[in-house]
């Protein structure tokens, strides 16, 4: 018996068993990603609460602008150590001399 809407109950039955699969494989999709999320917003808390307790803030912009710092101040440091390397190499061979 066909309704005045179009499909029958026979054909309607059929076609949701037909979306059955597509339907339970994109709940657990969802119940996936919905894990996902809660893991991920998890780890982005301890990140920022380790971020904290290293480096006092976990402001983005503010660690880029201590990782630039410690950058530069590392270049000079290694800059200073060569430089006192030369000196010391310099020293010797005027020793030796």
């Amino acid at each position: 018996m066909t309704s005045s809407r179009g499909r029958s109950n026979a054909d309607n039955l059929k076609l949701l068993e037909q979306l059955r699969p597509t339907f339970e494989k994109l709940r657990a999709e969802r119940i996936r990603a919905e894990s996902d999320i809660e893991r991920l917003e998890q780890e982005l808390e301890e990140a920022r609460a380790e971020a904290r307790a290293e480096l006092g803030t976990d402001d983005e912009e503010e660690i880029r602008r201590l990782i630039a710092a410690t950058e530069t101040e590392n270049a000079a440091l290694v800059q200073e150590f060569a430089a006192t390397i030369r000196a010391i190499e310099q020293r010797l061979k005027e020793l030796e001399a």
